[in-house]
């Protein structure tokens, strides 16, 4: 079936209309509104700069379950000796450049649009980053977005080898002291496989995010970190 085309409108059409790759609709805009709209239904931005906003709903999906995430004996040792400092929310802005930086050179989807329109989802409370430092420098981290019971990971950077790894593993023991279901990994690779990703159809995704997708007044909201307090209505 043909993708859609947005248009100020905020609505998306079923994610089973999406075509065989993933794709689903084109255009509209990266308000608050729209993008969390397109997380609750399981609908992500990805394009390249120069590209209308492509909107994607792939099947099957990959996922972490945060309480299965494997880490081997190597990651163990090293989390055991405690080389990196984490922290929560520390400088999400630093985080979310770094990423950008570090993907220039090979392309990368985060465009100057697409960094401004998370950094206003952080300003809101719905956009976190875990941070790894190492000598009070920055050298790995991530970040994405809280809702309901997902964590949709977005991108991470490494600067030393295993920061960003460290970052994820304390990022899935967070979310599971949170009861955080699950992690939406968009895409599948090699590297999220190795650490106990896998794919599940996209019907089984929707329905675990549908679970939770409204906090107790019928908003959208994010539960990480448990005090964040801004949320937005659904429209």
């Amino acid at each position: 079936m043909p993708c859609a085309y947005l248009s100020h409108e905020l609505w998306f059409p079923p994610v089973e209309q999406a075509e065989d790759i993933g794709l689903l609709a084109i255009g509209g805009d990266l308000s608050p509104q729209r993008l969390l709209l397109a997380y609750s239904q399981g609908i992500f931005p990805w394009y390249n700069p120069g590209e209308p906003i492509l909107w994607w709903s792939p099947d099957p999906r990959c996922v972490l379950f945060p309480q299965r995430i494997h880490v081997s004996r190597s990651l163990n040792k090293i989390l055991k000796k405690e080389i990196f400092r984490v922290s929560f929310d520390a400088d999400f802005p630093a985080v979310i450049a770094a990423c950008r930086k570090q993907r220039l050179q090979t392309g990368t989807w985060i465009t100057p649009q697409m960094q401004q329109a998370y950094l206003e989802l952080w300003r809101l409370g719905f956009a976190h980053s875990v941070e790894c430092w190492q000598q009070n420098q920055l050298v790995g981290g991530l970040y994405g977005i809280s809702l309901g019971g997902c964590f949709f990971g977005e991108s991470m950077f490494s600067q030393v080898a295993n920061a960003s790894k460290v970052a994820l593993v304390q990022l899935c023991q967070q979310l599971a002291r949170l009861e955080v279901e699950l992690i939406d990994c968009q895409q599948t690779n090699p590297h999220l496989l190795s650490l106990g990703a896998h794919e599940i159809p996209r019907a089984e995704f929707i329905k675990r995010l549908a679970v939770r997708r409204l906090n107790s007044k019928g908003q959208l909201a994010s539960i990480f970190p448990a005090t964040a307090s801004h949320s937005l209505k659904p429209s």
